[in-house]
């Protein structure tokens, strides 16, 4: 039997967590882009030790379970001497972390995409390496790449849900706090599932137009 006091009492409560679902995941996405530029152009340098330091960006980050690392900038770091993090802070950077190996796997296909005679006609144009890749490489590689992107963005936003095991008082840990206090589970768990839906589906389906887009003006 559903509820309905208690599902319009808890609306308040999960309209005040999802702002804090998204802006996680939206900063987390931003800076894992700007990390990700970054990542992906070490990895396309000409110097080794640049390839290296990329590659074992990536390695560490997709190889760690995003819960592992959360644990790790909470309550690790302080231990070790890094400065307190509040629960909001050690969440963004967590997701920005793992969000920037994976985003950058991605940007590095699209960079490699590219004719490598566009950037050998910068150059001789004297155009400098940042400007070369962040004016003619990096929009390219975005827009190639954009489904993808998309798509990343969608399961940066599910997998956000693992922030509340620092205490942030997101989506997840809401809906837990609710049903433990009114023992309500099912009800509280299947609009928590419904939240993430009306959050994801749309954000997918953009993600398949846009795919069939540049499918159909690559034809």
């Amino acid at each position: 039997m559903f509820d309905w006091p208690t599902f319009v009492f808890s609306l308040p409560l999960l309209a005040q967590a999802l702002l804090i679902t998204l802006q996680t995941s939206l900063l987390g996405n931003v800076i894992g882009f700007a990390i990700a530029v970054g990542i992906a152009s070490m990895q396309l340098a000409g110097r080794p030790l640049l390839r290296r330091l990329g590659g074992s960006y990536i390695f560490v980050f997709r190889g760690v379970p995003l819960l592992v690392q959360l644990l790790v900038i909470y309550y690790l770091a302080p231990m070790l001497g890094a400065p307190n993090l509040s629960p909001m802070v050690a969440a963004i950077m967590a997701l920005s972390l793992c969000s920037g190996a994976y985003i950058a796997e991605i940007l590095r296909g699209g960079l490699m995409a590219i004719p490598p005679g566009q950037r050998e006609a910068a150059h001789l144009l004297g155009m400098s390496r940042a400007a070369i890749l962040l004016r003619i490489e990096l929009p390219q590689a975005v827009q190639s790449t954009l489904p993808s992107l998309v798509n990343e963005l969608v399961l940066l936003i599910k997998a956000s849900a693992l922030v509340s095991v620092v205490g942030l008082a997101d989506l997840t840990r809401v809906a837990q706090n609710l049903a433990a206090s009114d023992y309500l589970f099912f009800q509280h768990y299947l609009v928590l599932a419904g939240i993430y839906c009306l959050i994801n589906i749309p954000l997918t389906m953009f993600g398949r137009g846009l795919e069939r887009h540049l499918q159909r003006s690559l034809a």
